[in-house]
């Protein structure tokens, strides 16, 4: 009897270490955009700072194993769905990260609240996710539209552009950062003239071009991102916008975007991020792995990527904390609670409202005489601290935090 008891014990011993080690599985997508017009500043890119983050974490808790999927969400907010459900509801994904196209995040803002899993929002752009849509759930890690408003559009204002006619994508993210942008143009004594909305992944900008020419202004307040906002730029040098007095504002460019268009083109663009490759040793040692990992010369990691990487391993320490908790809700509280730092982010604090909270930088793009290296793009102007950085608290109209 005492034997039979034995062996019953050390099975359910035996058992329960087991089910240990299965809890100690933690599983990450990567939604992204792999085929078009944000591929350059997320994609495989921000799939390799996820790898890089995992790999970092195992290094130090030799008894988790972290995965890491990836899709694409083809900028569709029902695909994007369709792809997060099937990952928790059949694949057990516990953390969704990156999402750039503020659509899409929002979706999957409601999904992973619905279903107590985590969203890591380095992706998408728009205030509302830590304003009247933040969740217990989400984390805003990388930026925001006002951020990049009160970033470059305040910096612009201040210099002498105090007309604006904007160019906006035609969905959420595009009409966030027209709305940020305009509310601190006029605060700052600025005026709008004009606005003109276009199509997601536009080809041809002639007809806004042409509106935005008739307008006036003296800036053109690019409200769009990714290949949109090389499409505007490349096609408004043919039209002699910035030889005919007119400036471009470029309200979201990442450091693909300028590679891209090329210094010759892209020099004197003043624009808003809150991290660059060349910023420190921390960054530039990173670089060196992802640029490794990503085998493809002549590519600079964007601020989405690096903003994958630090959420991720932010969110994976949680996970850590929490005792391997599958509780959605719980580790972003615990993301809340213990400040983190990285080499790559540095010192991070996650705001109640998911807010990320971090220095910013205005950047200013080099001409070619001034670039000494390759990567070596942009020049720092003004570093933002992140209480400056990001919309006050008080402000966003976050239910979590409300009253």
């Amino acid at each position: 009897m005492r034997n039979t008891l034995g062996l019953a014990a050390l099975t359910a011993l035996l058992l329960c270490g087991t089910a240990s080690a299965q809890d100690k599985t933690v599983k990450i997508g990567v939604l992204t955009d792999m085929s078009s017009l944000y591929a350059d500043d997320t994609g495989i890119g921000s799939v390799i700072a996820a790898k890089l983050a995992a790999e970092d974490f195992m290094a130090k808790h030799k008894d988790y194993k972290v995965e890491v999927v990836s899709a694409d969400h083809q900028n569709k907010a029902d695909v994007g769905t369709n792809i997060a459900n099937q990952w928790i509801d059949r694949d057990g994904v516990d953390m969704i990260a990156d999402v750039p196209n503020s659509g899409v995040a929002l979706a999957i803002n409601e999904v992973t609240r619905a279903k107590n899993r985590v969203f890591i929002a380095s992706g998408p752009a728009s205030s509302d996710l830590t304003g009247p849509k933040c969740s217990p759930n989400t984390v805003h890690y990388t930026y925001d539209t006002w951020m990049l408003a009160n970033g470059t559009g305040k910096a612009i204002v201040k210099t002498g552009g105090d007309t604006w006619f904007f160019l906006t994508s035609d969905y959420a993210f595009g009409h966030a950062l027209e709305r940020d942008t305009a509310a601190v143009v006029e605060k700052n004594g600025g005026k709008v003239v004009g606005k003109v909305r276009h199509p997601l992944n536009t080809n041809d900008f002639s007809s806004f071009l042409l509106q935005a020419q008739a307008s006036k202004a003296k800036v053109i307040g690019l409200a769009n991102a990714g290949g949109d906002t090389i499409n505007a730029i490349k096609q408004g040098a043919e039209f002699g916008i910035v030889a005919g007095g007119q400036k471009f504002a470029g309200l979201l460019i990442f450091a693909p975007d300028v590679l891209a268009l090329g210094l010759k083109t892209a020099q004197g663009l003043t624009y808003t991020s809150t991290w660059y490759w060349d910023l420190n040793d921390g960054t530039r040692a990173w670089t060196k792995r992802w640029d490794k990992m990503r085998d493809s010369a002549g590519k600079v990691p964007s601020m989405n990527m690096a903003g994958v990487y630090s959420g991720t391993l932010q969110y994976l320490n949680a996970v850590a904390a929490v005792g391997g908790s599958k509780d959605g809700k719980a580790i972003v509280a615990e993301m809340k609670k213990t400040p983190a730092e990285d080499p790559v982010y540095g010192k991070t604090t996650i705001r109640a409202d998911g807010r990320g909270m971090h220095p910013a930088y205005l950047f200013e793009v080099k001409s070619p005489a001034e670039s000494k290296y390759p990567g070596d793009i942009v020049k720092i102007k003004a570093t933002i601290p992140p209480d400056e950085a990001f919309r006050p608290l008080k402000d966003g109209n976050c239910p979590m935090v409300s009253g």
